[in-house]
């Protein structure tokens, strides 16, 4: 680490990322910073590199070239503690009973917070005694997200929380987004449904082709376009809805 206390650094700084799939490069030189006390989406069509920039700064997966430091510190076991990661996909067995994933979370991770999290499945209506493989695909993203969320990280990580959750729930899991990190922590959030989302953040990413387009706060965007980040985004990237469905194909989600 060099300069600064921990508090001066950015909790997240990319230069010039570039990852390869085989053949086929994914990113190509995507460098931002995310300041401390931020929500910041990520923003990008299918297929863009979103999921990939995710799983690099998480550690699950190793760049070709550039780098990526968290808290000043490049992505490693002594990272882990200071991010909280939902991925796109469950990663629960279904045997499992949500009592269990708490129980699991409590155990692995030091800065849980157990009462919290008990607190936000009550207000779903989540009992601790149901079996995973009973719940609905949403009810699943939501006990995933809670416990995501009942970690004291400097750094979430979400990748589409909002994708498979009923607009009903929607507000909610924003609301506990915004009232379950620190000012010394930020959030960053992959979606594709940046209406939804829009009022929760404070600056956006825009990325394309493995590429970053732009980096700019919510309302600078708001004052100098006149349009908001959903407005902004459809005519940088001719939206098309088909552009935004949900892809079973992990290689297409990358």
């Amino acid at each position: 680490m060099q300069g600064g206390s921990i508090m001066e650094l950015p909790v997240l700084e990319i230069k010039n990322v570039h990852k390869k799939y085989l053949s086929h490069s994914v990113l190509e030189g995507v460098g931002f910073s995310i300041p401390r006390g931020k929500i910041v989406g990520l923003l990008g069509p299918n297929g863009c590199g979103k999921t990939t920039i995710l799983k690099l700064i998480s550690g699950l997966l190793q760049l070709d070239e550039g780098e990526i430091r968290i808290n000043g510190i490049c992505p490693g076991q002594q990272t882990k503690s200071m991010i909280s990661y939902l991925p796109d996909r469950m990663y629960f067995a279904d045997w499992m009973r949500v009592k269990d994933m708490v129980k699991l979370f409590d155990d692995f991770y030091q800065d849980f917070r157990k009462e919290t999290a008990i607190g936000m499945l009550n207000q779903l209506g989540i009992r601790l005694d149901d079996r995973m493989k009973t719940l609905s695909k949403g009810t699943k993203e939501k006990v995933q997200l809670v416990l995501v969320m009942s970690r004291q990280a400097k750094l979430y990580i979400l990748d589409e929380p909002i994708g498979g959750v009923d607009p009903a729930a929607r507000d909610f899991i924003l609301q506990t987004i915004l009232s379950n990190y620190s000012e010394d922590a930020s959030v960053l959030i992959s979606t594709h449904l940046i209406s939804d989302v829009e009022k929760v953040l404070d600056e956006v990413i825009f990325l394309k082709e493995g590429c970053m387009v732009r980096q700019d706060s919510v309302d600078h965007i708001r004052e100098t376009e006149g349009k908001s980040v959903d407005q902004l985004f459809r005519t940088i990237f001719a939206y098309h809805e088909s552009d935004f469905q949900p892809d079973l194909n992990e290689e297409n989600v990358r």
